[in-house]
């Protein structure tokens, strides 16, 4: 397990070095409870994100109440990246939906995608989109999706390098609680 270090009265797990090359094998599994606080420090990790994240020590009940949610759903999988040295290096939620359309089609949209600032560029997202596009392919979906912010042009870059296409115009409204 990574090491925790102290971070302004919070314990944060976190990795001094990426261990996985672009040669590595990264092993795939179902995220557990343990990766949590790994999760969200990814998702924390970068200006949007740490906007609208919250990692603290414990973190939020809401962040467990979803993962206990998607654990769930068989239509949900939240996927994590193990490097070499067994942490977490990348995570993606991979969601399964049947449609109506496409004569009653199945697709899958990726969602919440990281990869440890310490792994980028070292080919882990490549290695977990074509992970995930496997997935969505076994699990008979005809369509793989994903949305991603405006604000991110490197990651727009990067989808359209695994052969994604800017096909539709995506709209989001957000709802107050």
């Amino acid at each position: 397990m990574p090491a925790l270090r102290q971070n302004g009265g919070l314990l944060i797990q976190s990795r001094s070095s990426c261990v996985t090359t672009k040669t590595s094998n990264l092993r795939f599994r179902q995220a557990t409870r343990d990766d949590l606080v790994a999760i969200v420090q990814m998702l924390a990790d970068d200006p949007l994100g740490a906007q609208r994240e919250r990692l603290a020590d414990p973190l939020p009940p809401s962040y467990l109440q979803a993962f206990e949610a998607i654990e769930r759903d068989p239509n949900n999988e939240l996927v994590v990246a193990e490097d070499d040295a067994g942490g977490v290096v990348g995570v993606l939620q991979l969601t399964c939906t049947p449609y109506i359309t496409h004569q009653g089609g199945w697709r899958a949209t990726i969602e919440g995608v990281r990869v440890h600032k310490s792994c980028r560029s070292s080919g882990v997202g490549r290695q977990l989109f074509e992970w995930a596009i496997g997935r969505a392919r076994e699990r008979g979906c005809h369509l793989v999706q994903l949305t991603t912010d405006k604000q991110r042009p490197d990651a727009l870059r990067f989808y359209e390098q695994l052969g994604f296409v800017a096909s539709h115009e995506g709209m989001k409204l957000k709802l107050a609680l």
